[in-house]
């Protein structure tokens, strides 16, 4: 079948292993000193290993290639954490601590790793009042929207407050996983949501509409730290792309956990 898979140049990778770190199917290795993908069928599209390469050696192609299988993809991850475990299959993650938030009871997971079921305890740090959880809703901050409809899909592209705006892509999830999302993000910015894992088609095409239609001082896309938001960043990348236009740009992602894992300019 036709479609869209990534492409690794080997004259421009430096063998770092990022994208294979970055690979949650196991597409990817390291084979003499050389990413290399190795499973064409294990490969989603979705290029969550583009954004983890320095050397800007990895891209989309549309060829020929065989459809993703992910019960294959499954499959080979249940195999691989049997051998680590050194049983037949893992029956529960043990508990641990990540990033101040105590992880415990992670089933086994057997879907896409972004909609990996995650259960967490807050610890609310030393330094927290206590008398905090008492304040009244009139101490909470209002919100920061400034316009309407927000959904890629919906919003006009010849709509009055594009011209001259600080845009704001984000994928529908970081709102609720991080708390400060309308002071830190919206506030003063045109706010654009999606998520390419259930909306059907490619942004690339509306939002290079918007792009080129209206003067876009800046985007600020915020991501999930999941594969399929890839799918969001690329969309970004090839509207600017396609758009002829120099529109500075910085990528957030954001931790299922709720926090800030990086910030980085493209």
């Amino acid at each position: 079948m036709i479609r869209q898979i990534i492409h690794i140049d080997e004259e421009k990778c430096i063998g770092c292993g990022l994208c294979a770190d970055a690979c949650h199917e196991g597409a990817i290795a390291m084979v003499n000193g050389k990413a290399k993908l190795m499973r064409e069928d294990y490969c989603d599209g979705l290029g969550d290993c583009l954004p983890a390469c320095p050397a800007d050696a990895i891209s989309f192609v549309t060829r020929e290639a065989p459809a993703y299988d992910a019960a294959a993809v499954e499959a080979a991850k249940l195999e691989k954490a049997a051998k680590t475990t050194n049983v037949k299959t893992p029956a529960a993650a043990t508990s641990s601590i990540i990033s101040g938030l105590k992880l415990t009871d992670a089933p086994v997971h057997t879907g896409c790793p972004g909609s990996r079921a995650q259960s967490f305890t807050q610890q609310a740090p030393a330094h927290a009042c206590p008398s905090s959880a008492s304040r009244d809703l009139d101490a909470v901050g209002s919100s920061a929207l400034s316009q309407w409809p927000i959904q890629i899909k919906l919003v006009p592209v010849n709509a009055p407050y594009f011209n001259d705006a600080d845009l704001l892509i984000a994928a529908d999830c970081t709102a609720y996983s991080y708390s400060r999302f309308h002071e830190d993000f919206i506030k003063g910015r045109i706010t654009l949501i999606g998520c390419p894992k259930l909306d059907d088609g490619d942004y690339s095409e509306k939002l290079t509409e918007i792009f080129t239609s209206n003067k876009i001082k800046s985007i600020h896309l915020v991501r999930m730290m999941v594969p399929c938001c890839g799918g969001l960043s690329k969309a970004v990348a090839n509207a600017i792309a396609a758009s002829d236009k120099q529109i500075p740009c910085t990528i957030t992602t954001i931790s299922p956990q709720g926090e800030i894992i990086r910030t980085e300019r493209i």
